[in-house]
Formats: structure tokens, C-alpha cells, sequence
């Protein structure tokens, strides 16, 4: 039960953030973020409404996906992808949001090609100086973004960034717009909408959606404090 009645209380902040944004709801998806999630809790969030499942470790996914292969979740990469690892990677996930470099693309469309399947794709930003993040800095995202757009196996649907940790939730918004502007901007610039943003965790969500957001990022909220 409590992890339907988190489920509830995040929709019911969803809700009220996109009041006070005058969008509507039904733009923002829950991605449950099941990094360290067992099994049963991860059923237990479908059961709960949500359909979008996002795993930070390519290694967790292969022992982890397989379990729950009668659930049509949509599996989202949202860590940092190694190339050693996209092998197994485009036969996991529906969506890798976390491609920063030429080079990643060019192995996503290698491995997806001998496959002969498509992938959505997200192009994650670094809006930070910090060492633990990754991504592609904002003055190369217009040429990444056109550089994916030229690859038959990449779908580009979103960009996608993990600002620095603030307690003071109003220090992250400055990140969250930036990373919306750039999007707007990009949008202009290539002629084509790019629907998705991914932006927002269990702290700081509702700020990602008064700013934008159309998925949120959410673990601890959900699940309660993480299993390591």
C-alpha cells in the first residue's frame, strides 16, 4: 500500500505544479527511477499507475529486466552508458536518455543496426562543472542533436540533464529552465519539436515541472529510502 499511496501523492504535486504553470497534467510522465529496486517493489509501482521504469546500471538491467518481462513497462537507460556496455543495452531498453557524444551515437546505431531496431533517444546536457555528471556541454548540443538526427537507428525525442543537488529546491530552477530554453531553441533551429524533458527527482520535481518537464525522474519518492 505505500508505495500506491506515494504514487498518489506525487500525481496530486504533479497536479498542483502544473496549475501554477498553466499546463496540463497529462505532459508530465512518473519515471520511476528502480536503480537498486527489487523486483516486487517495481511491480508493485506498476500496480500503482506507473509504466516508465528507468535504470541507471546496464549490469542491474540484464539480471533484473528479464524478471519482469510480462509487464509492458518502458524501460528508459537514464545512466551513463559505456560503450562496452551498448551491446546489451539496445536489446534492454526502449529509450536511452543519457547519449552526451558523437561517439556513444555511433555505437548505438552500430549494435542497432545489426539488429535492425530503432531506439529513441534523449540527448543528455551537462548544465554543471561537476566531475559526477555527464552529458554534452550547451554549446554542442545543436550539433550532436543534428549529428543523431542523420543516424537511421536514432529516434531523437528529448534532451535530458541531472543538475547539481541543492537542498533550497529554487537554487535547481535556474537548471531547469536553461536545460527548456536550450530545447526551445533547438527546436527553432532544426524545425522539428522535440517533445521530451527529462528533468527533476524525488526533491526537486515539482520545480522541473513549473519549468517544463515532461518526465520526472523519480526513485526515493516512490520507493522509499534506496536498498544499496
Amino acid at each position: 500500500m505505500e508505495i500506491r499511496e506515494n504514487v498518489k501523492r506525487i500525481k496530486e504535486r504533479i497536479e498542483k505544479a502544473c496549475e501554477r504553470a498553466k499546463r496540463s497534467p497529462d505532459e508530465v510522465f512518473i519515471l520511476a527511477a528502480s536503480k537498486t529496486r527489487a523486483p516486487e517493489e517495481i511491480r508493485k509501482a506498476f500496480e500503482a499507475g506507473i509504466k516508465l521504469f528507468g535504470e541507471n546500471r546496464v549490469q542491474e538491467a540484464r539480471e533484473k529486466i528479464p524478471l519482469l518481462s510480462d509487464l509492458p513497462i518502458e524501460w528508459h537507460m537514464i545512466g551513463h552508458l559505456q560503450k562496452n556496455k551498448v551491446k546489451y543495452a539496445v536489446n534492454l531498453f526502449e529509450v536511452i536518455e543519457s547519449v552526451g557524444s558523437k561517439e556513444l551515437a555511433d555505437e548505438l546505431e552500430k549494435r542497432l543496426s545489426k539488429i535492425g531496431k530503432k531506439l529513441e533517444v534523449f540527448i543528455e546536457v551537462k548544465l554543471s562543472p561537476e566531475e559526477t555528471k555527464h552529458g554534452c556541454s550547451p554549446n554542442e548540443v545543436e550539433e550532436l542533436a543534428r549529428y543523431v538526427l542523420e543516424l537511421k537507428h536514432l529516434d531523437l525525442k528529448g534532451l535530458m540533464t541531472v543538475p547539481p543537488y541543492f537542498e533550497d529546491v529554487e537554487l535547481v530552477r535556474p537548471y531547469f529552465r536553461r536545460l527548456r530554453e536550450i530545447r526551445d531553441r533547438l527546436e527553432d533551429s532544426l524545425g522539428m519539436k522535440i517533445p521530451h524533458l527529462s528533468m527533476g527527482m524525488s526533491h526537486d520535481f515539482e520545480v522541473a515541472v513549473e519549468e517544463g518537464a515532461t518526465i520526472v525522474r523519480i526513485g526515493t519518492a516512490i520507493f522509499g529510502p534506496r536498498n544499496y
